[in-house]
């Protein structure tokens, strides 16, 4: 026996001292790998749409009304099933208009009461008696554990029992609490895990507020975004992110999660843009003002970075301010506007107001303590990729060339494709933020914002075109090779070996790109092999994709997918019990149940009880294994 076995071998006794409580660990365990695995959400592109994510959390993608219809869908009315969903989506604000319309008494407490037991029982039921109690409110963990376990005996003193807990609850009050406290269980046991793939911040109003609630999940991963990497960036300093984070926000008139959201004021942007550009109104001289400072700020990036190959995108030396014109690729073209006044004889230099209102901007971001804690939080759970159960997650691309092969590209001295560019990324990602000197990594969370070869992007970024010119035949953002490959189960089951995925469970799962159902596209992939999940939650996006975001959900049955209509409020929800309406399609169904032993934590457990089983073997009787027990 090796020595660190030996010594592993010594901490494990400290733990089951004796052969018995070995053999019962050995037993439990066995036991657990035999429970259907937990449920997996995925969504992804939420795009700061608070209520509709935060409702779609609440109603677990209409997991719960499914389970409510298959308790009581033959003995309750359609109004009366949506009641107990709303009261346990938004529990405490429901049992207050609900007093307030006078509608509450002792008989409706103790059906209710009765009703969201029975819910949480059949939740509970894949889940061992000890993982359901750790997920319960603490201070009602005792009594509700008393409740899901109530068994009928011969003389009814169980059920008895029950009743007695329950005319208890009433009797002194308690009952609303324990309604909060048993729809907060019965969530969080319909969804037992949950991935967000890439894209929380940009677009909608409330990214912020999406933090929020994620910071108090009890069990999620994120795959990062091109919009959250650009973020991150602008918490860690650089000011290019910075500048873009501004503009997008100016841009669709999102402000509040600056100012208000993060504390970050943009008085003195507005003020020198309406000094800068005085015809203009003010929401338009802001974002000018910020654009150009942008141009200016990725300018000095791509100069001092050769190896980005970006140097096309240098076009404020191409301009012409008395002609209004700008040459790009050899072709002239006239500009919408030729008012640059901060352009001068070196135009990717900051002006001296310019220089002042980003130094002022970046010491917000460094300083805002709710940003940087969401940030933290981001690289806490997040990752450029993650691989989960045999399904590997990302929400961008790998970048590929013209012949479906990996394309390589070189940073730092090294060259990466694939994978290795992934891990690349994710690690100078890293840096950035936690080695705040390494200019290189910082430099680079920009590259991954919108680089040509990102993996983040995926696309050719025509932002100045689709500023300053009206020839629309300029805007077309050329996409990477993978959003053409990708359609082919060969490349998907390339890309999947790559990564260390080789069984028929493998699935690669996708965001970025928005699903256009009203043009016929459908999210599977490459025969089931690719599951592109960004269903359009923002607002803007509907139009385009005919619905308003998807959750593909994972169950030990197999995989399917939900398209979720438009939300209206969560005021709608409460006065009309209204609900998200969502249209499942079955992807997947497993042969065989799949169980926990299958899952990447079953695999852990094996290889405890692997241990474990080599402590019963050796560790007792050995005498430098042993612990002596003290007297």
């Amino acid at each position: 026996m090796e020595v660190k076995d030996e010594k592993y071998l010594k901490l494990l006794s400290e733990k089951y001292p004796n052969r018995q409580a070995v053999c019962r660990e050995i037993i439990n365990l066995n036991a657990i790998l035999n429970l259907p695995k937990g449920t997996e959400h995925f969504m992804s592109d939420l795009h700061g749409e608070y209520e509709a994510f935060y409702h779609i959390l609440n109603n677990c993608s209409g997991v719960i009304r499914e389970k409510v219809n298959l308790l009581f869908g033959d003995i309750l009315t359609n109004q009366e099933i949506q009641e107990i969903c709303t009261l346990i989506y938004y529990p405490r604000e429901k049992l207050d208009m609900l007093q307030k319309e006078g509608k509450l008494s002792q008989e409706w407490y103790r059906m209710i009461l009765n009703q969201l037991i029975e819910i949480a029982k059949l939740l509970s039921s894949k889940y061992t008696r000890s993982k359901v109690r750790k997920a319960m409110p603490e201070e009602f963990a005792y009594i509700i554990d008393e409740l899901l376990h109530v068994q009928k005996d011969e003389d009814d003193n169980q059920v008895l029992y029950h009743k007695k807990i329950i005319d208890t609850i009433l009797d002194i009050n308690n009952a609303d609490e324990f309604i909060i406290a048993l729809s907060a269980l019965i969530k969080q046991l319909a969804v037992d895990h949950l991935h967000i793939v890439g894209d929380i911040f940009d677009r909608g109003p409330y990214a912020d507020k999406i933090l929020d609630l994620l910071l108090q999940h009890h069990s999620l991963d994120i795959e990062w975004g091109n919009h959250d990497i650009l973020w991150m960036g602008a918490a860690a300093g650089n000011e290019a992110c910075i500048a873009n984070v501004i503009r997008n926000n100016l841009k669709y008139e999102h402000t509040e999660i600056l100012e208000s959201g993060y504390g970050i004021s943009l008085r003195s942007l507005t003020l020198f843009a309406v000094n800068t550009y005085p015809d203009e109104n003010p929401m338009e001289a802001a974002v000018k003002a910020v654009s150009v400072m942008m141009f200016k700020l990725e300018g000095q990036i791509i100069q001092n970075h050769p190896e980005y190959n970006m140097s096309d995108r240098l076009l404020l030396d191409k301009i012409d301010v008395e002609k209004g014109t700008v040459t790009i690729d050899g072709q002239l073209y006239q500009m919408n506007d030729s008012v640059f006044p901060t352009l001068g004889s070196e135009p990717y230099e900051l002006s001296k107001e310019e220089r002042a209102i980003m130094d002022e901007l970046k010491t917000a971001f460094l300083n805002s303590v709710r940003l940087q804690k969401h940030i933290q939080f981001m690289y806490e759970r997040g990752s450029m990729y993650r691989i989960f159960n045999e399904n590997l997650l990302f929400h961008g691309c790998i970048p590929m060339d013209d012949s479906g092969n990996f394309e390589g590209v070189s940073f730092e001295g090294q060259t990466y494709q694939g994978k290795s560019y992934l891990d690349y990324a994710d690690q100078a990602a890293r840096r950035a933020y936690f080695e705040k000197h390494d200019r290189n990594a910082l430099d680079f969370m920009w590259y991954l914002w919108c680089g040509r070869k990102s993996p983040l992007s995926g696309r050719n970024i025509k932002t100045f075109e689709r500023t300053f010119l009206d020839d629309q035949n300029t805007w077309k953002e050329e996409t990477n090779a993978y959003y053409e490959f990708y359609h082919e189960e060969k490349t998907c089951n390339m890309i999947l070996r790559d990564f260390g995925l080789y069984t028929a469970m493998s699935h690669i799962i996708n965001g970025h790109t928005p699903v256009r159902t009203g043009e016929g596209e459908q999210p599977i992939r490459a025969n089931g092999k690719l599951l592109v999940i960004d269903g359009g939650f923002c607002e803007t996006y509907h139009k385009t994709t005919g619905i308003a975001g998807y959750t593909l959900i994972y169950n030990s049955h197999g995989l399917r997918i939900k398209a979720h209509q438009p939300f209206e409020s969560v005021y709608q929800a409460l006065r009309e019990n209204k609900d998200i309406e969502s249209d499942s399609q079955l992807i997947e169904t497993e042969k065989s149940r799949v169980m926990v032993r299958d899952t990447d934590n079953g695999k852990r457990i094996q290889e405890y009880i692997a241990d474990l089983e080599t402590l019963l073997r050796q560790g007792f009787h050995t005498e430098n294994i042993r612990i002596k027990q003290a007297d």
